[in-house]
C-alpha cells in the first residue's frame, strides 16, 4: 500500500504549497463550493465508468463472448499468483 505523505509521488511540503496557491487563487470561502464541485464531477464520472463497464459486460454476456464460470476461474487464477507474488515479496523485504 502507497502511504499517505507519497500520494502521486508528492511530499508533504508541496501538498502544503499546493494548497495555499488554492487558497490563494479562490479564497478561503468558495474552497467549500469547490471542493463540492469536484467531488461531484468525479462521483459523475465514476458512475459513468461503471455504467459503461456494466454495459460492456451486459453486451458480451448476452453475445456468449464471456463465460461468467471462465471469468471466475480467471479472478481465482489471478488471486493465486498474486498471493503468491506478496509471499515471494514480503520474504525478500523480511531480508533486506
Amino acid at each position: 500500500m502507497i502511504p499517505l505523505s507519497t500520494l502521486l509521488f508528492i511530499g508533504g511540503t508541496e501538498i502544503v504549497f499546493i494548497l495555499f496557491i488554492v487558497v490563494l487563487v479562490f479564497g478561503a470561502d468558495k474552497l467549500p463550493e469547490v471542493a463540492r464541485g469536484l467531488g461531484k464531477g468525479m462521483r459523475t464520472l465514476k458512475d459513468a465508468t461503471n455504467d459503461i463497464k456494466n454495459e460492456v459486460t451486459k453486451s458480451a454476456k448476452e453475445s456468449n463472448i464471456i463465460d461468467p464460470d471462465t471469468a471466475k476461474e480467471f479472478q481465482q487464477e489471478i488471486n493465486k499468483i498474486k498471493d503468491d507474488v506478496e509471499d515471494f515479496s514480503g520474504s525478500i523485504k523480511r531480508n533486506l
